[in-house]
């Protein structure tokens, strides 16, 4: 609305056209992270999903596989041998089957956007030759990379490292076709854990430094499960001081950690409140649901609640960037405008 439509729009029409967080609550509207694969076994039928997300009252998705999958997949469910723990190298099994699915399926009241989730940040080469796989079998479907690992410590007993200084530098070639796409990478890197708070954050500061043209989506806010106990208020200063540094990172507040660590206890609260208002044109939600065969609509929606529950301590801006998805049409370029919050 312009200004100047504004002053000859009654008090009571403008009311009706503002989002009143009383009425309408504080769910989020876009899922940015949710898993339609699962880490192994049998996943979940792609309508059923997007009837769930439609059910919840979700906008956009962006639909992710998960790279990294159990070799066993499941066997001990079904009577077979689970008694071992490896995990194959990232494949593009999941980014196929979702793009299938994507183009099998019509268009909902969901917009959707698919994810790479292939690759090996440790292992790099070939990327680029993935990509242009993707892009020739499905022309305009992966608009999003990740959620990739830069280092998940939830998966060193399957066999999972933490990419190296030198992997880093190695990305080169495919941190260039995705600035020149404008496409974002998502990143799993866990800050540290509760002996060593910080202790791989230089990896994270390595990407930036090399990359600063590339947007990178810290996932999480950089937490884990293996780090529960971060001191709120030194937490908040590491993200605001690489924040202000590379103005091309943004983080996203999905996984229901970020709610049982940190966001429920009002003391911890107060600190991420500060931080997600002053931030919140580069904060994304979602739910980090990781969907199988098995998911039901109430595994999503307890996902969605939880994960939109630190919304309704947002300032009216940041409810409406971060709850609304502001930010996320900003970030993809998306015609469309949340409404202001009364």
């Amino acid at each position: 609305m312009s200004a100047l439509l504004s002053l000859v729009v009654s008090g009571s029409a403008l009311a009706e056209m503002c989002y009143d967080r009383s009425v309408q609550g504080h769910r989020l509207v876009v899922d940015s992270h949710l898993h339609f694969q699962p880490f192994s076994g049998p996943h979940i039928d792609h309508q059923v999903m997007v009837e769930y997300l439609q059910r919840a009252g979700i906008k956009y998705a962006n639909v992710y596989g998960i790279g990294q999958t159990r070799i066993q997949d499941w066997a001990c469910l079904n009577g077979g041998d689970c008694s071992g723990n490896a995990v194959i190298a990232p494949t593009m099994k999941n980014d196929f089957v979702n793009g299938v699915n994507m183009n099998a399926y019509p268009r909902t009241g969901v917009e959707l956007r698919a994810s790479m989730t292939f690759p090996d940040l440790q292992n790099p080469e070939g990327i680029v030759d993935r990509m242009a796989i993707l892009d020739r079998e499905f022309p305009g479907l992966f608009q999003w990379m990740g959620e990739a690992n830069l280092v998940k410590q939830a998966l060193f007993s399957y066999g999972h490292e933490a990419a190296t200084l030198d992997d880093i530098a190695n990305w080169a070639p495919f941190m260039e076709q995705l600035a020149e796409r404008n496409m974002p990478l998502a990143l799993h890197s866990d800050m540290g854990n509760d002996e060593d708070d910080y202790g791989y954050v230089h990896l994270m500061e390595a990407v930036l430094e090399q990359y600063p043209d590339n947007t990178v989506v810290w996932m999480h806010l950089g937490t884990s499960r293996e780090q529960m106990e971060l001191d709120p208020q030194e937490h908040v200063a590491q993200m605001s001081r690489l924040m202000d540094a590379y103005p091309n990172l943004w983080f996203d507040i999905s996984w229901n950690v970020l709610y049982d660590g940190y966001f429920r206890d009002a003391d911890r609260r107060e600190h991420y409140v500060g931080f997600l208002n002053q931030y919140a044109s580069r904060i994304l939600t979602g739910t980090d649901l990781v969907a199988s065969s098995y998911t039901s609509y109430n595994d999503y929606l307890r996902a969605l609640e939880q994960n939109s529950y630190i919304n309704q301590f947002l300032d009216k801006r940041a409810f409406r960037y971060i709850a609304l998805g502001q930010s996320y049409f900003d970030l993809l370029d998306i015609n469309d405008v949340a409404p202001p919050v009364c």
